[in-house]
């Protein structure tokens, strides 16, 4: 099938993303997976092509403005779902060491999928709850950064993300634009487990009107053990 790449490429060039034509082939054949997936379980309302490149594709590739990404980070995409931004991530940066984790099998049986059909190396989509999963000694400050494009409130998110992260390394939530009351009621939240807000930068996504935000917040110490609590606790009621 024919793509116009029109809009693809000339957001990559405002990102200062240079892609092979593999790399670009793997986009597309990523797209394709997730269009005839999508037939029989839900991954994306998004579907058409020009709509996932800018909310799917650009939008995960626009961490880069945000973190230098051309180095060795072990990364971790919490709440993966159909894989964003944790496969974007690591076409574009195969240097990227990723762990893409998601409550649903279904979805883990789809990103096994593509990341064997890409022959994509060095990433991993593993099945659990964040509550669990961040108990267990392979996973516990165990990455240098960890992502999220999860809807949820940035407190619980933080408490889902931050024990994940090893001290001295980040946790960066994508947001849109509207973004100040959320951060207040967070601050709490942040200080608890460990993390200090260390920036919010806002842009308007590439090729898009759309306005965008991320949360950048440094692990500075050790979570307590007492976080994440059960299963379903972060979400209903944040750490206030």
């Amino acid at each position: 099938m024919e793509y116009n790449l029109e809009k693809f490429k000339s957001g990559l060039n405002k990102l200062k993303i240079d892609l092979s034509e593999q790399q670009i082939q793997q986009f597309l054949k990523y797209y394709e997976m997730l269009i005839e997936k999508n037939k029989v379980m839900n991954l994306t309302a998004i579907t058409e092509f020009e709509d996932v490149v800018e909310k799917h594709f650009l939008d995960s590739l626009s961490l880069i403005q945000q973190i230098e990404l051309y180095q060795e980070l072990k990364v971790l995409d919490l709440g993966t779902g159909a894989g964003f931004p944790g496969i974007p991530l690591k076409i574009a940066f195969p240097n990227l060491n990723i762990v893409l984790m998601d409550s649903l099998n279904k979805r883990i049986n789809f990103l096994n999928e593509v990341i064997e059909d890409l022959q994509l190396k060095n990433i991993v989509a593993v099945h659990g709850r964040a509550e669990e999963m961040a108990r267990k000694t392979e996973y516990r400050e165990n990455f240098d950064l960890c992502v999220s494009r999860a809807v949820a409130n940035l407190a619980s998110l933080s408490e889902y993300c931050l024990p994940f992260v090893t001290q001295g390394g980040s946790f960066i939530s994508y947001k849109s634009g509207e973004i100040e009351a959320e951060l207040s009621q967070s601050k709490k939240a942040i200080f608890v487990l460990g993390g200090k807000i260390e920036s919010v930068k806002k842009f308007r996504l590439v090729e898009t009107d759309a306005e965008r935000s991320f949360v950048q917040i440094k692990k500075v110490k050790k979570t307590p053990k007492t976080y994440p609590r059960k299963a379903g606790t972060p979400s209903k009621n944040p750490i206030q």
